[in-house]
């Protein structure tokens, strides 16, 4: 296993969790206490978790995973979502994409799009994500949109006053939200309120807003606030929410699409 593998290994297992020790990361991950020792101290130099004695733990209910480490979390609800987001844009229209793992499926997910091979463009693609526009730019029939802004490392997401300067000047049909969490009470949020900032002002200059998230991130609530329920149209979620959930969302105006 490499150390970047090892170390995605180690963050999901530290955030499902919340506390490992090292001997129980170790027989985990079938490699030895020492190898362990030493990837809690340079993953806490790098300020992506808190070493204990013995162990490690998450900094908290902020804790942000890097893109690179979310990859792997729910990845089949995360693809199954984003064909069916896919699946609400039109050929010719406007979308605006957010950064995040879900999202980033739902770029992949438009570019195999069979009726989206040809046009003048097939899509308008409008997005502060800087992985995304890399993986949609050799797409020619897209034009691509990308902000300014001041690049977070985390997500790889464009933010600041260079961002806002291009979306308060556009319009698009839809924008898709990646979200951390999403509540019928507390609307959708992020960890960081930079890129919150950002994303509620790509909703407002949207006609409709489609959340992108899978069950586990329903009924959470985090540090940045984007909008509220009702300024969403439709959640696309997997099969793993629960009817009560679905109907809290429903009653609040907002279409639950469960895939």
């Amino acid at each position: 296993m490499s150390r970047d593998a090892r170390w995605k290994a180690l963050l999901d297992l530290l955030v499902e969790r919340g506390r490992l020790d090292v001997e129980e990361a170790a027989a985990d991950l079938s490699v030895s206490a020492a190898t362990i020792r030493r990837d809690f101290d340079q993953l806490a130099e790098q300020q992506m978790l808190v070493r204990t004695r013995g162990g490690a733990v998450v900094h908290g209910v902020s804790y942000e995973l890097p893109l690179r480490y979310k990859t792997a979390r729910h990845a089949s609800e995360k693809q199954r979502i984003a064909k069916a987001v896919a699946e609400l844009v039109a050929p010719g229209e406007a979308v605006g994409l957010t950064g995040g793992t879900t999202t980033t499926e739902v770029a992949r997910a438009l570019a195999v799009r069979g009726d989206l091979t040809s046009g003048t463009p097939a899509l308008t693609v409008v997005t502060n994500a800087l992985n995304i526009a890399n993986e949609l730019a050799v797409r020619p029939q897209f034009k691509i949109v990308l902000t300014g802004g001041v690049a977070r490392p985390q997500s790889y997401e464009l933010v600041g006053p260079l961002a806002d300067g291009v979306l308060s000047q556009i319009t698009v049909d839809v924008a898709v939200l990646g979200v951390v969490a999403f509540d019928v009470t507390h609307g959708a949020a992020a960890h960081d309120e930079a890129e919150a900032a950002i994303n509620r002002l790509l909703c407002e200059r949207a006609e409709r807003v489609v959340v992108a998230a899978d069950s586990s991130k329903l009924g959470q609530r985090a540090f940045a606030r984007i909008c509220s329920a009702q300024a969403v149209n439709t959640l696309v979620t997997d099969a793993g929410v629960g009817a009560d959930m679905v109907r809290r969302f429903e009653e609040a105006g907002v279409q639950v699409v469960a895939v």
